[in-house]
């Protein structure tokens, strides 16, 4: 059979229902990662789901555990010949909490719901659906080839949304495991609905707590105002400091010297708008001189999650006491996360504000990672990508957002494709997440081309396979 035989095999197993089959079985699991409560479904997710489609495909399944993790990993692999190419392929099967108040009217975050084109439910865009993608049009290769003609790995993880806690001890612990040539992953979306896209990194994440404690107690404000220092007022100047009113990072050591040349060439067909359901991108909003795609996925920008000072529910006349808030610094290549935190530090004392206190807000961080765009096994991805896509997909150095990418391209040395199937609108994180079926259908042919290509015999590095 053929290469256009196991795309057909992969629509069909979208059209027929099932990919919807198999989707709602996995959302209705509240994996969620943030709740104690749910340690169990973790475990049962793997079991229940991911094993037995994974064992079906003749992969060898080991469930592995480490004590930092929230949850199990798992690792499956199937190995047809020591002379083929491996590559890993990844995905993580916890969520962030439904947050089930917040869904619109007839959704529910464990109950898949399909209307208006999309899917409903928790984990449909991340990373259920992406994971689901990746096993079915796996499965269509072996059924139209009758071997895959690579060797496949899967790590699928149950702690993602909680810092990826255990992950990188786990590799480190069974490197020999995951060896590979490359690894191939999804999750994430795309630069837009209608382009697909690979991204070869990811930029960091470093969480920061800032806070002032003045004193104990509030005081009221008609008795003391003007006498007494207000920490949200000090604070508010701090992070102003910190940050410019259009959003440009102040401290230099936060931003890297530049954007290298492949990176730039690279961004240079990448254009984000604001489509269904995404925001209106504010134009003069981060560093001057940038465009969009240069700002979001090549330079670093600081945000502020959330802040407290008094009782926000119910003011009342009183100086607050302290003030709380907690930032979020996300970084590429070339900012070194080690001096975040002391910059920060000499940054906040240089410019008279030493009674606000910092601190890393939890002790995991994500790590900037990117491969370079003209990399072999980017090019490579590419190419098929735009085979069965017929259009050029984007190529992002970077994502915006953040993966534990660093395990896989620093401590196991792998060069790094995602192939996101998602959106920047499906609500990811927050209630109503959804993913559009066109989106999810064409992520299945996407996929069902890449890995018979990986079967083809000219992979980045190996000879052209002839008999």
């Amino acid at each position: 059979m053929s290469r256009d035989a196991a795309i057909k095999l992969a629509e069909t197993y979208f059209d027929s229902g099932g990919f919807k089959a198999d989707l709602a079985r996995r959302v209705a699991i509240p994996t969620e990662s943030q709740n104690p409560e749910r340690a169990a479904e973790l475990k049962h997710y793997l079991a229940a789901e991911i094993v037995p489609a994974l064992e079906a495909l003749g992969f060898r399944c080991r469930v592995l555990t480490h004590p930092k993790a929230r949850g199990p990993f798992l690792c499956a692999e199937r190995i047809e010949a020591d002379d083929l190419p491996t590559v890993l392929c990844y995905g993580h099967g916890d969520v962030i909490r439904g947050l089930e108040s917040g869904w619109a009217k007839g959704l529910s975050p464990f109950a898949l719901t399909e209307t208006d084109g999309r899917y409903y439910g928790r984990g449909v865009a991340d990373n259920k659906g992406q994971h689901t993608i990746g096993i079915a049009a796996m499965g269509a290769v072996l059924a139209a080839r009758g071997r895959l003609g690579f060797n496949a790995k899967w790590l699928i993880e149950m702690g993602e949304e909680t810092g990826s806690a255990g992950l990188r001890e786990v590799c480190a612990e069974h490197r020999l495991l995951f060896a590979a040539d490359a690894l191939i992953g999804s999750d994430g979306p795309r630069i837009s609905i209608e382009q697909p896209t690979i991204y070869l990194g990811n930029r960091g994440a470093y969480p920061v707590d800032l806070w002032i404690e003045a004193r104990e107690g509030g005081h009221h404000s008609g008795n003391w105002g003007g006498l007494l220092s207000n920490p949200a007022i000090e604070l508010a100047h701090a992070i102003a400091a910190i940050v410019g009113p259009k959003g440009q990072i102040r401290i230099p050591q936060w931003v890297p010297d530049g954007i290298p040349g492949p990176v730039k060439r690279a961004l240079a067909d990448c254009e984000i708008h604001s489509g269904q359901g995404s925001p209106a991108i504010d134009p003069g909003w981060g560093e001057p001189g940038l465009s969009s795609a240069e700002k979001l996925y090549g330079w670093s920008t600081f945000e502020i999650l959330a802040m407290s000072a008094g009782n926000p529910e119910a003011p009342v006349n009183a100086v607050p006491p302290k003030a709380w808030a907690r930032g979020q610094l996300r970084f590429v290549v070339g900012v070194d996360p080690e001096e975040i935190l002391p910059a920060l530090r000499r940054h906040l004392d240089r410019h008279g504000f030493a009674m606000v206190e910092i601190a890393k807000a939890r002790d995991e961080i994500f790590h900037a990672t990117r491969l370079d765009p003209d990399h072999p096994w980017a090019q490579w991805a590419a190419a098929s990508i735009a085979r069965t896509a017929g259009r050029k997909p984007a190529i992002l150095p970077s994502t915006g957002g953040a993966l534990p990418n660093d395990v896989f391209s620093e401590l196991l040395g792998l060069p790094t494709i995602w192939v996101p199937h998602s959106y920047p609108g499906c609500s990811q994180h927050a209630p109503n997440e959804h993913l559009p079926l066109p989106l999810a259908r064409e992520g299945l042919r996407l996929m069902a081309g890449l890995y018979w290509d990986l079967g083809e015999g000219d992979t980045p590095g190996r000879a052209k396979i002839t008999s």
